[in-house]
């Protein structure tokens, strides 16, 4: 009994590696357009692909970005100055990427851009401090996509949406980052499931702690100092200069935590744009595949249970 499951697993594991190997053909005439070029995973993958001889289409925030991104790649790749939280922004990129495109449309679509702040506590936080972070991570993303799906459509392309560990464990303090990624992780399904009657394919990549500006232990820290100093005094008394101290200090610790092999996470959006069978979700890094995705599966009380008891507690908690 034992020998015949063993069998099944290993010849399961054997046609998985041979089918994940198999490669698209033509790369070298297919189109890639990827947001967030400016730095961090974006700027990775757009060099990357375009050492493989794709032809890749890089939007970036700035000029200086897209300036220096041009002078470490091919006269292949172009790049694009794109806002994701302007409609008008979105159009003018969309009609950029139709002209050059043509009639063959669009293979990928990588939505990387990203950002992190303002992020803190919810009682430190606004509305509008969640928002910001909504308008990119989400409605931002959710825009372009559909924007560019037609392109994509012709193409019987890729989809390929980048998340988080985060948006499938939700931490504390992280204010609108994990609803962001969780609602990315949502779209993304259903997109899937309504794609696939087109032969377009869509894939999350959800990596766990990486060193990149989104993770950068001085702009955190900037950020919580900013939210402690705005909220209110009633707030700042619950918690406790012991509890922003703790804050501080886990979070300058942070860029030692971090994984800074950012090639991790690219190797999984080009596994997504270029293999024939590309997988649903990726999950980049250790710490994702052994510590945060088996907590994702666990009931919720004892999750609950193990940030109760291994998170710093507010000074006037009950």
């Amino acid at each position: 009994m034992w020998l015949y499951l063993v069998s099944l697993v290993g010849l399961w594991t054997l046609l998985r590696f041979f089918r994940e190997r198999q490669v698209v053909s033509h790369l070298q005439d297919k189109y890639v357009f990827i947001t967030g070029c400016d730095s961090g995973f974006g700027n990775l993958l757009a060099r990357q692909l375009d050492r493989r001889g794709m032809r890749v289409l890089a939007a970036c925030l700035t000029e200086k970005g897209a300036e220096e991104l041009r002078n470490k790649t091919s006269d292949r790749l172009e790049t694009v100055i794109l806002d994701v939280t302007k409609t008008e922004s979105i159009v003018t990129a969309t009609q950029w990427v139709k002209e050059r495109v043509g009639n063959r449309g669009l293979w990928g679509l990588v939505n990387n851009a990203g950002i992190s702040v303002p992020l803190g506590p919810s009682q430190w936080m606004n509305k509008q401090n969640f928002a910001s972070v909504l308008d990119v991570n989400l409605l931002g993303m959710i825009e372009v996509t559909l924007t560019m799906l037609p392109l994509v459509r012709k193409a019987r392309g890729r989809v390929v949406n980048v998340s988080s560990i985060m948006g499938r464990v939700s931490l504390h303090g992280n204010g609108g980052y994990c609803i962001s990624k969780y609602g990315v992780e949502a779209f993304s399904d259903s997109l899937r499931r309504e794609l696939s009657y087109f032969r377009v394919k869509v894939a999350i990549i959800e990596p766990g702690f990486f060193l990149t500006g989104m993770a950068s232990s001085a702009r955190l820290s900037s950020n919580i100092q900013m939210l402690w100093d705005q909220t209110s005094s009633e707030i700042r008394e619950i918690y406790g200069e012991k509890y922003l101290a703790f804050y501080l200090k886990s979070l300058n610790e942070l860029d030692k935590r971090c994984n800074k092999d950012l090639s991790v996470v690219t190797d999984c959006m080009e596994h997504a744009l270029t293999a024939c069978h590309p997988r649903t979700r990726y999950s980049a890094g250790w710490d994702a595949k052994l510590f945060f995705i088996p907590l994702s599966y666990l009931p919720t009380f004892l999750v609950d249970a193990v940030f109760y008891w291994t998170s710093m507690k507010p000074e006037k908690a009950l």
